[in-house]
C-alpha cells in the first residue's frame, strides 16, 4: 500500500472485472487506518480513496461540509470514467450521500457506515446551537481542540493510544496502522498527520440541512450499516435514516468505530449490502 500526499490511494493496475469501490474515511482517521478493513474488501473490489479529506486548500472546511463534498465530487469526476460504488464511514458516509444527490451520474450506490442522518428537530437544534456558539456541546469538538498531537516516538504514540478507551476494541494491527498512517516525523519525534484544527472545524460545521437530501426518490440506491452500540446513532436518532434507506438498513455489533473494531465483520456486511443495493 502506498500513498501520495493527500491524493488518491495509488493502485497502478486495476484487477480485471472487479468493480471500483471508492472509500471515504471518518473525521481524523486517514484512510491507511482502515487498511485491514479495506484489504478484506479488496477481495471483491478495486478499492480507491483519498488519504485525507479536508487538507486541500482548494476545498476548505466550511459550514455543512460544502467544500468537502465538492472535493469528493471533483475526485470522482477526475479519477473515474464510469460510475463507482461509494462507501464512507461517519463523515465519509455523509459526504458520499451528499455527492450522490448532487452528481448521481458518478455513483452506482452508497453505503453509509454509521453515518446517521440528522434531520427534523435535531437539525433545528444543531442550527440554533451554531448561531449561539454552543455547537461544541453537540459534537466531539470540545475534545478534539485539546487533543494531544506530538510524542517522542511512534512507540510512545502507540502506548498513548493503547491506554485510551476509544481504542480498547481495536485489534492491535489496526492500532499499529493508525500510528503508521496517522502520524508523521516531527523534530521532536512524531506528530498527528490529521490537523487538529481541521478535525475540530469539521465537527463544528456538521450539516444541519440534510433534510433536503431525503426527498424521494433518491437518485441512487443507499444502504446504512450502523453499530448496535453507537452513541452517535443514539444521539442523532435513526428515523430519518430508516426513511431514506428503507429495507437497506442493518445494525451489527460494535460502536461508532466498528469498521476499525471488527474489520472483517464490517467488510462482510458492506459486501452483502452492496450486493443488495445493486440488485435495484
Amino acid at each position: 500500500m502506498s500513498f501520495a500526499g493527500t491524493s488518491h490511494w495509488i493502485e497502478p493496475v486495476r484487477t480485471a472485472d472487479l468493480p471500483i469501490l471508492h472509500f471515504v474515511h471518518g473525521n481524523s482517521f486517514p484512510t491507511g487506518t482502515y487498511r485491514v478493513f479495506l484489504d478484506f474488501l479488496r477481495e471483491n473490489y478495486h478499492v480507491q480513496a483519498l488519504e485525507m479529506h479536508g487538507h486541500n486548500p482548494a476545498y476548505p472546511v466550511n459550514d455543512c461540509w460544502v467544500g468537502l463534498c465538492q472535493e469528493l465530487i471533483a475526485t470522482l469526476s477526475e479519477r473515474y470514467s464510469e460510475p463507482v460504488i461509494l462507501a464512507g464511514h461517519s463523515l465519509g458516509g455523509m459526504l458520499c450521500l451528499m455527492a450522490a444527490r448532487l452528481r448521481p451520474d458518478l455513483v452506482r450506490c452508497v453505503v453509509m457506515l454509521d453515518s446517521p442522518v440528522v434531520a427534523g428537530w435535531r437539525a433545528k437544534v444543531l442550527f440554533a446551537a451554531k448561531i449561539v456558539g454552543l455547537d461544541k456541546r453537540l459534537s466531539p469538538a470540545s475534545s478534539s481542540e485539546r487533543r494531544r498531537t506530538r510524542w517522542e516516538s511512534a512507540e510512545a504514540a502507540y502506548q498513548h493510544f493503547l491506554g485510551k478507551r476509544v481504542f480498547a476494541r481495536w485489534p492491535d494491527q489496526v492500532l499499529r496502522d493508525y500510528v503508521r498512517y496517522g502520524t508523521e516525523p516531527h523534530q521532536a519525534g512524531v506528530a498527528l498527520r490529521f490537523n487538529r484544527e481541521i478535525e475540530t472545524a469539521i465537527y463544528r460545521t456538521l450539516p444541519h440541512g440534510v433534510s433536503k437530501l431525503l426527498h424521494k426518490p433518491f437518485p441512487v440506491p443507499v444502504g446504512f450499516i450502523g453499530g448496535l452500540d453507537s452513541v452517535e446513532c443514539r444521539q442523532a436518532g435513526l428515523l430519518a435514516t430508516k426513511r431514506l434507506v428503507g429495507e437497506h438498513f442493518i445494525q451489527i455489533p460494535g460502536g461508532h468505530l466498528y469498521p476499525l473494531e471488527s474489520p472483517e465483520q464490517a467488510a462482510v456486511s458492506v459486501h452483502a449490502m452492496i450486493g443488495s443495493l445493486l440488485k435495484e
